[in-house]
């Protein structure tokens, strides 16, 4: 599968960013919800094991998986969570442990019926969206890192996976909130990296319209879409930003306006 492939380049971007930090650097906050960078490799690295466990079969991921569930629904954060797992594993450790699985995945993945459905939190899903997922997550929280950093990243064209992902999810963000899906998606078109334009939905007035990034970033709720430069021409796409969220779980709120930055 090619987003197998596209996962293992998204971590090894992060990767090389990451390389050169000194073992203090890897605990220092990011803007994410004050969690450290430790904390983003920690939450990467156990669900990474935990697709690696869904792709062997639903009963490795779900015996793993239910001691976390535990520790949620105590009361206990996700990095609640993941600690008893990770235990002593942290700074450049940690680091180095998340890229080794990241590269076994990835491995897995490449090989895998694309079709094929896996366990995971919520429903099952087909081994491509999986991997996606993955892509998706270590790019998103990526983005508190290099924010952290002051380095902008560099985008390519595989942030497509991410933005059809972010379509693929328009019912989500209102069925998660329990609000009323809207009959028709609004139209969107997006300017990826390459300079090709890339639209989803049918023609209508009802649209958003900018760059691929601004799109992704506004999805994975890393930037308020106002801080992007994307442009909603009518009130229904404009909702839709205000919501938008292609992950699973809860509701999850945007970051507030101008709270996500590239920092130095």
């Amino acid at each position: 599968m090619q987003q197998a492939e596209d996962f293992r380049i998204e971590s090894r971007v992060l990767a090389a960013v990451l390389e050169p930090l000194s073992e203090a650097e890897f605990f220092t906050p990011t803007q994410f919800k004050g969690w450290t960078i430790d904390d983003v490799l920690g939450h990467l690295h156990i669900f990474n094991h935990a697709a690696a466990l869904a792709l062997e079969s639903d009963a490795a991921f779900h015996t793993f998986f239910e001691d976390m569930t535990k520790v949620m629904q105590a009361g206990g954060s996700i990095i609640d969570a993941q600690r008893p797992w990770i235990g002593d594993l942290k700074g450049r450790a940690l680091f180095e442990a998340w890229r080794e699985t990241a590269e076994t995945v990835a491995d897995g993945f490449a090989g895998a019926d694309p079709r094929a459905r896996l366990a995971w939190a919520g429903p099952s899903m087909s081994a491509r969206s999986s991997i996606t997922a993955r892509q998706m997550e270590t790019w998103a929280h990526g983005h508190e890192v290099f924010d952290l950093l002051g380095v902008k990243r560099a985008e390519a064209d595989r942030i497509k996976n991410i933005v059809v992902l972010g379509v693929n999810t328009f019912g989500w963000a209102y069925t998660v909130r329990g609000l009323d899906v809207p009959s028709a998606m609004p139209f969107v078109e997006l300017t990826a990296p390459s300079g090709a334009v890339w639209t989803f939905g049918e023609e209508s007035d009802d649209r958003v319209v900018g760059s691929a990034l601004g799109f992704a970033q506004t999805v994975t709720q890393t930037r308020h879409w106002t801080d992007t430069d994307l442009e909603c021409l009518r009130e229904g796409a404009r909702g839709w930003m205000d919501i938008a969220q292609c992950f699973a779980g809860g509701v999850s709120p945007p970051p507030a306006a101008g709270s996500r930055f590239v920092q130095g």
